[in-house]
């Protein structure tokens, strides 16, 4: 069967409360589950948080006892690729028979990375992809992925990869995922701009596949007193407003966007439309040349001076 229906939803967490975010995730899970779900995105930093606004009292040269505890406290929030909050996680993706892909903080060591998580129907984890380039100031919080976790996933509902945020601005990190045939491509994200949603029909288009754009949906109600003072104290104010879409192989919005709320923003797909989509642009295949241009991935496990790297 090639037609599949698939949805980004679009949240925010409770931030540095992430059982009360399990919590909220459950509930959007059976929402899912209910409209028939297969395939369900969640957005970058969804367990864990994104810290918008916080500046962790670092400046050039710099750093404030605060920032330290702020940095500490977003530590906590974060979860252990072996912990409970995974398995939860999992429990939901098998509850709902689906695959997902969510957004999380992932916490080794000392260290922090923004990771997206895939999860089979059956609850297993099935796949990793830590961010390769943190931007701007998320370098102060965010160690950097490397290589070894850029997987395209097979799944029951296609093969699925992930780019987080920024990174899909990033030319040879697209092409290493086209290269692997990916048919669905989910982007988890913050971004709530117009010049995102651009991009996502560019990067479909591209790619000739579907793009599953999941922007986070936070207000200050989410956010604790201490946090983004410079937003003020209205409850209603939106820190990320949102903006989810799905796009498809030919880069039309078949859903959304959404704006102004939190919601399982759904659409049935057909994966035909890939293969009608690259008769005449298959930038991995007839449209490639390799004969002019290489690409070298180095796919190695770089965690640091004290691992034993993959040969």
């Amino acid at each position: 069967m090639r037609q599949h229906r698939v949805a980004v939803v679009q949240a925010g967490p409770t931030l540095f409360d992430t059982p009360r975010t399990l919590e909220r995730m459950a509930a959007h899970c059976e929402a899912a589950r209910r409209d028939g779900v297969e395939l369900a995105v969640f957005p970058e930093a969804y367990v864990g948080g994104y810290p918008k606004g916080l500046d962790f009292g670092a400046r050039v040269g710099m750093r404030t006892p605060e920032g330290r505890e702020d940095y500490l406290r977003y530590w906590r929030a974060a979860i252990d690729l072996d912990g409970p909050e995974v398995r939860t996680i999992g429990s939901f993706a098998a509850d709902m028979k689906a695959t997902l892909v969510v957004g999380v903080i992932e916490r080794d060591g000392a260290s922090l990375f923004c990771s997206a998580l895939f999860f089979g129907p059956d609850g297993a984890l099935i796949g990793r992809r830590r961010k390769l380039m943190p931007t701007a100031s998320e370098r102060l919080v965010w160690a950097q992925g490397d290589g070894s976790t850029l997987p395209v996933v097979e799944t029951s509902v296609g093969r699925v990869g992930a780019a987080i945020c920024w990174e899909n601005y990033m030319p040879l990190l697209r092409q290493t995922l086209y290269a692997q045939g990916v048919d669905i491509w989910c982007a988890p994200t913050v971004d709530e701009r117009e010049m995102w949603r651009v991009s996502m029909r560019h990067i479909a288009y591209e790619g000739r596949m579907f793009v599953l754009s999941a922007c986070q949906y936070l207000t200050r109600a989410d956010a604790p007193d201490a946090y983004a003072a410079d937003f003020g104290n209205d409850p209603a104010t939106a820190l990320i407003k949102g903006g989810s879409i799905i796009v498809n192989p030919m880069g039309e919005i078949v859903a959304g966007p959404l704006f102004g709320q939190e919601g399982v923003l759904a659409a049935t797909i057909d994966l035909d439309d890939v293969v009608r989509g690259r008769y005449d642009l298959d930038v991995a295949g007839h449209y490639a040349r390799p004969d002019v241009f290489s690409l070298t991935v180095d796919t190695r496990d770089r965690r640091g001076a004290n691992a034993a790297a993959a040969p």
